[in-house]
């Protein structure tokens, strides 16, 4: 264990104090402190949850190193290139002016590297969630409830998705107790992959679980849209033309009509004397056709008849054939025009039947995106050098690579070190807590040593990654096949801004 713990203050009944974070708990023997990541063990303050390694020989069927806390086992982890320390159960670097837990060194191609890990506590920070559904989840800057507690709010939706923004400081610590609480249980849920329940003011309630379909007022989505209503009609108004005289496709933002759409008019679609409601766009795109909801393409109908008018009686005729589907192809009716030109439900042909079946072919799986989000200040920066704008600095040159638990991470640009992360990509239970609230979780600086040395490191902290050995309480595992390996920051797939 880093050295910091292993002299932690003793009160005179035995308790110790630990000092990882700023609650400073009084932990007694055998137990735990509020965060549940560090515990008394026999007089001794020590790490609970193993420090993970990630070792590449591990894919090719090695056998992992057991967990352990002591013991006699003295032996070298594997050859240097081979291993990444990360930073989770590394440790954190409060109070501010200590050096990271571990800064390891390891040549790569011959290049001397040094990767810098901490357990970072984060107060500034939450998670972006995508849900990919068209279904109304509530209006834009509703609130959203994790039982019954505000901890965020609806934001922009992106094409077929619907997006949260959860947590941030203003939630953590800017309210009650209670909603900082809440706020830091379900932003740890999350970020290590749980389902959690929200509710949203004035909109649905949904469970959002990383990488599972999210479950919206108690039904599993399964398809996002394969695209608005117009370019809908742009991809399959081929496979249209000669089946159907009109279709529309609902949509809540723009509902398309194949006879005045671009698309249309080149194939050759004769007009029908269609009359849309809603706001006419440009030819074949209608904004505001219904009010958002849960029915057909994010609109609160189930009956498709109740967004038109009547048939113009000078162009359309008896006969008609009326076809209407959604975004995802989940809703579609036939209609035909009777003497009166009024639409008569009426069997679905199989022609058209199966050209549903093919919008929803191209509909991709419904799934929850949770992204960690997080800005990292000065205990972190201060961790890695005595000058701590100057790795801000190298992060922004690209000379120093930055991951988290060995995961790749979207740094914004501008200011200071903002870094996103998809929490999918991380080794599971990656994320703590400490209960000021805020949440603890992994990162990691990757850069050649005389990089590291010109920028003011901790140069005396420096140790070789083989100095690195089980009894300190090790869990090595395989790397994620699609993330890149973040001891080679040259060859890694970067997503800087």
């Amino acid at each position: 264990m880093p050295d910091e713990t292993a002299i932690a203050p003793r009160a005179a009944d035995d308790k110790i104090r630990c000092d990882a974070c700023p609650v400073m708990c009084y932990i007694k023997p055998g137990l735990t402190g509020a965060c549940d990541r560090y515990a008394n063990l026999a007089g001794e303050l020590v790490r609970v949850d193993p420090h993970v390694v990630l070792d590449r020989t591990l894919a090719a069927g090695r056998t992992v190193v057991p967990f352990h806390r002591g013991g006699d086992w003295d032996g070298k982890l594997v050859t240097t290139p081979e291993t990444f320390v990360t930073a989770i159960g590394a440790g954190t670097t409060y109070p501010d002016y200590k050096p990271a837990p571990f800064i390891v060194s390891s040549q790569v191609d011959g290049v001397d590297m040094v990767t810098v890990v901490t357990e970072g506590i984060f107060s500034y920070c939450g998670v972006k969630v995508k849900i990919d559904t068209d279904r109304f989840l509530g209006p834009e800057q509703a609130t959203v409830r994790a039982a019954g507690e505000p901890v965020g709010h609806v934001t922009t939706s992106e094409y077929g998705s619907q997006m949260l923004s959860l947590g941030g400081v203003h939630h953590l610590t800017g309210g009650g107790k209670k909603e900082g609480r809440i706020t830091c249980e379900a932003l740890l849920d999350l970020c290590n992959g749980k389902a959690v329940e929200l509710s949203i003011d004035g909109g649905a309630t949904v469970v959002v679980e990383a990488g599972r379909p999210p479950v919206v007022n108690g039904v599993q989505e399964e398809r996002m849209r394969v695209g608005c209503g117009s370019a809908t009609i742009g991809m399959f108004a081929k496979q249209w033309f000669g089946k159907a005289d009109e279709v529309v496709v609902v949509d809540d933002h723009i509902t398309g009509v194949l006879s005045e759409h671009q698309a249309g008019k080149l194939l050759g679609v004769k007009e029908t004397g269609i009359r849309m409601k809603g706001r006419r766009s440009t030819p074949g795109r209608y904004f505001q056709v219904a009010e958002p909801g849960t029915g057909w393409g994010g609109t609160d109908i189930t009956d498709p008849l109740a967004i038109i008018g009547p048939f113009d009686p000078k162009t359309a005729w008896p006969g008609l054939r009326l076809f209407f589907i959604s975004t995802t192809g989940e809703h579609a009716a036939y209609f035909e025009l009777d003497d009166a030109l009024t639409p008569v439900a009426r069997p679905m042909p199989a022609d058209l039947a199966a050209s549903a079946e093919r919008v929803k072919e191209n509909c991709e799986p419904a799934l929850s995106t949770v992204l960690f989000m997080a800005g990292a200040g000065g205990s972190l920066r201060s961790g890695v050098t005595e000058n701590p704008v100057r790795l801000t600095k190298s992060v922004k040159d690209a000379i120093t690579y930055v991951t988290s638990g060995g995961a790749p991470v979207y740094v914004y640009p501008g200011g200071g070190i903002t870094f996103m992360v998809d929490v999918t990509r991380l080794p599971q239970n990656a994320f703590g807590y400490v209960p000021t609230p805020a949440l603890v979780a992994p990162i990691e600086f990757t850069l050649p040593l005389a990089d590291y040395a010109a920028l003011g490191g901790h140069m005396a902290q420096v140790r070789p990654v083989s100095s690195v050995r089980a009894d300190e309480g090790l869990l090595p595992l395989a790397p994620r096949p699609d993330n890149p390996w973040p001891l080679a920051p040259h060859t890694a797939r970067r997503s800087h801004g």
